[in-house]
């Protein structure tokens, strides 16, 4: 039977999935990145200190390191359980999950409360996206699956600008109260638990064996391989964007420009600045899809990175006025469409029964690394020194190219 090529097409199901998938990663987004617009702020609250004080720098970089551990133990962990109990129900967990802490980071009142609640919020977020991403490579068809991965990483860029839109909307107001935004998507799960079905994929594989395979197969025989270069590739291309996501707005708050505005200035600066990487960024998606779809996963996510880095080099190399950083921060956002790709690049590199496991925690184990180096470069930089932490983090996406010239064909027969 020939694949579907126009919207009308499509079944109810994969319709069903598509908008499920892309409504969790829009709330996905909001929830994530709530914290990255207030954390300075919020941080320097409840440690009593100012701002600029160091100790908020480094504190808040560590509730961000965990919040990224979290995400990697929930990607293995929602990722096993869409491969047990299926794709809808793990999505529904992940959802309630993530919007469930974000909401109770409000009544958080020591650093190290906000510390647990984002790395709980973040055990759902993780999973969303593996659960989401095998939902869709089961349902969708394999010619449009470039298409469907810049439309999904579109969600969360969808996601972050409504949450810049919180933060504008209560940029006078007590910094814990915009995590209350949060608990919004809640109310998706009442209709995704009713309106979206499993794969068959998933049930026919999972009908058709006694025992699933554990997460201990992903490192046997040739899939072995697969594993450990998609690890790579994750680990050290995700240290170099979450340095970039975190910092970024440290980097904005320090232009002389805008320390030289009030609080309210200061924060109105730093949604701006998160707005246009996330415009940027929704671009950045079809450019990618684009390149995916004429030259393959592999090439597009090499050339991506390639691009990714050089703008990182040329844009923190030495200080910039307030209006060419924002310029440099919109290109760099169009760069981050890379990641879209890892959404239907990553899943049909495992086997079905192993999907959602493998593709989770491995893209999310690239988390822990990342939290990592968002500690280090904010521990080893100083303060008024954020554009140099960011060099070096761009230097990152050119290891992460090299990498990616060595990823596996797709199992399923996608174009690689």
């Amino acid at each position: 039977m020939s694949e579907p090529e126009r919207w009308s097409e499509l079944s109810s199901q994969q319709k069903k999935s598509g908008l499920a998938a892309w409504l969790g990663w829009m709330f996905d987004g909001l929830d994530m990145h709530i914290y990255t617009l207030v954390a300075l702020p919020f941080v320097a609250t409840l440690l009593a200190r100012p701002v600029s004080d160091p100790e908020v720098g480094q504190h808040g970089a560590l509730i961000n390191a965990a919040f990224l551990i979290g995400w990697a133990f929930g990607g293995a962990l929602f990722g096993r359980l869409g491969d047990l109990i299926g794709r809808s129900r793990a999505l529904c967990l992940t959802i309630l999950t993530y919007a469930g802490f974000t909401g109770l980071s409000a009544i958080s009142g020591e650093w190290w409360h906000l510390m647990i609640f984002r790395f709980l919020s973040a055990l759902g977020i993780g999973g969303e996206w593996a659960v989401g991403a095998s939902l869709l490579s089961e349902t969708w068809p394999r010619r449009w699956r470039p298409w469907i991965a810049a439309t999904l990483q579109t969600a969360v860029n969808v996601g972050v600008l409504l949450a810049c839109v919180a933060g504008w909307a209560l940029k006078e107001a007590n910094p814990r109260w915009i995590f209350l935004v949060g608990v919004v998507p809640a109310l998706l799960v009442l209709w995704i638990r009713k309106a979206v079905p499993e794969p068959e994929e998933w049930h026919r594989e999972r009908q058709s064996v006694v025992k699933p395979p554990g997460i201990m197969d992903l490192f046997r025989g040739e899939l072995a391989k697969t594993t450990w270069i998609v690890l790579a590739i994750c680990g050290v291309s995700l240290t170099a964007h979450w340095t970039f996501m975190y910092w970024q707005q440290a980097y904005v708050r320090k232009l002389p420009e805008v320390l030289a505005m009030d609080e309210a200035g200061r924060n109105q600066a730093a949604v701006v600045a998160l707005a246009l990487v996330m415009a940027g960024s929704i671009v950045g998606n079809f450019v990618a899809g684009a390149l995916a779809a004429r030259w393959g996963y592999r090439k597009a996510i090499v050339s991506m990175c390639v691009v990714y880095g050089t703008l990182m080099l040329v844009a923190f190399s030495t200080p910039r006025t307030h209006g060419v950083a924002l310029g440099f921060l919109t290109a760099i956002g169009l760069a981050q469409g890379v990641f879209g790709l890892f959404t239907m690049c990553l899943p049909p590199l495992f086997p079905v029964l192993l999907r959602t496991t493998g593709a989770g925690f491995c893209y999310n184990f690239g988390r822990i690394v990342a939290a990592g180096g968002t500690v280090f470069f904010g521990r080893y930089t100083t303060v008024t020194d954020v554009g140099g932490a960011l060099w070096y983090a761009g230097l990152l996406f050119f290891p992460a190219a090299v990498l990616a010239c060595f990823l596996p064909k797709p199992v399923d027969g996608s174009k690689g």
